[in-house]
């Protein structure tokens, strides 16, 4: 019985996506910050904002780096 398969172009598109919908996040707490900065800091929700930011930050930079090294290893 034959197992199913996946193309390599679906299978890239699959891996890439959320890769971008990171980084579409990581911006929009950016910007988020960016334009309430005084209320953050007036109701102390300023640190949440910036952890959340410095976590999602290099997660997304982690995870491009390992798609672009498989990609070039020929693994995907």
């Amino acid at each position: 019985m034959q197992q199913p398969t996946i193309s390599p172009k679906l299978l890239r598109l699959l891996v890439i996506f959320p890769n971008v919908m990171s980084y579409i996040l990581l911006f929009g707490v950016v910007v988020y910050i960016r334009t309430n900065l005084e209320m953050l800091k007036a109701t102390d929700g300023l640190t949440t904002w910036l952890i959340i930011a410095a976590v999602l930050g290099p997660i997304s930079l982690y995870t491009t780096f390992s798609i672009v090294k498989r990609i070039k290893n020929g693994t995907l």
